[in-house]
């Protein structure tokens, strides 16, 4: 596969594309070793050499980011009013393309991928995959064994006059206060909203686990990091409430991650 420079660094950086064809005709790039003046010159992805102003530019086909979303910021591209996850990504990595792939509330902290690959997005949130997501759940008031029970044979949520039952949920409990669920769909508040239903009332949420993958304990709130391919295809294995809650347990079991608004 061939492409055109322009096209290329546009496709891997930051830069405009105006931006990268002023780069390419002001001598800062160079095409395995020689700098290149026009923009439109044929390259192989891969197999040429690439730099920009001294600097290799890699070739990937996608992009994909791991953050640990803080609370307080949003799950949206972009927002008149109010700070958004892409806001959090340094200049340089605010890649043409990317996107939060799913959503947490603006109150709920914890693992979001941002990725410019729409299929790999597709498969991670269609229902037909049930790729399901472990939140870390803290309450005002003790848990109680019932719970466990009532969310996995499917709790019933009203929306104004309208009642639906959620899909089964799995919940295990970690202490007094704290609990770990796993669901399998993305319904509203839905977290929230199920203890409220349950009489209880939820202080913190972290999402901590998608599929196999874990949020890094050492990944601060508004932080993230680049992952491969290996690392995202995690998220689509299989898993189990027993993984997620020990994971939770040798993390979070005796302190509870604060963060700035």
């Amino acid at each position: 596969m061939t492409m055109r420079l322009d096209r290329f660094l546009t496709s891997q950086t930051a830069l405009t594309r105006r931006a990268c064809c002023d780069a390419v005709r002001q001598g800062r790039v160079t095409v395995n070793g020689s700098a290149c003046r026009q923009p439109e010159q044929k390259i192989t992805p891969g197999a040429d050499s690439v730099t920009l102003d001294g600097k290799p530019v890699q070739y990937s086909e996608f992009h994909y980011f791991l953050m640990h979303k803080p609370c307080g910021v949003i799950t949206a591209s972009r927002d008149r009013h109010a700070k958004t996850v892409l806001d959090l990504l340094k200049p340089e990595d605010r890649l043409p393309g990317l996107f939060a792939c799913g959503r947490l509330d603006k109150d709920t902290s914890g693992l979001l991928l941002i990725t410019d690959d729409g299929q790999l997005s597709h498969r991670l949130l269609s229902p037909k995959h049930h790729v399901t997501k472990y939140y870390l759940v803290q309450l005002s008031r003790p848990f109680e064994p019932s719970y466990i029970d009532t969310l996995r044979e499917g709790i019933t949520l009203r929306d104004g006059a309208k009642e639906e039952q959620c899909l089964p949920a799995e919940c295990e409990q970690i202490g007094e206060r704290m609990c770990v669920i796993g669901l399998h769909e993305g319904r509203y508040h839905q977290v929230r909203r199920s203890f409220a239903a349950l009489g209880n009332h939820v202080e913190n949420l972290l999402r901590v686990r998608i599929g196999g993958l874990d949020l890094p304990p050492e990944l601060p709130p508004g932080g993230y990091l680049a992952i491969f391919t290996k690392e995202v295809e995690r998220m689509l294995n299989p898993s189990s409430i027993s993984l997620a809650a020990a994971f939770c347990r040798r993390q979070y079991s005796s302190y509870w991650i604060k963060e700035p608004v």
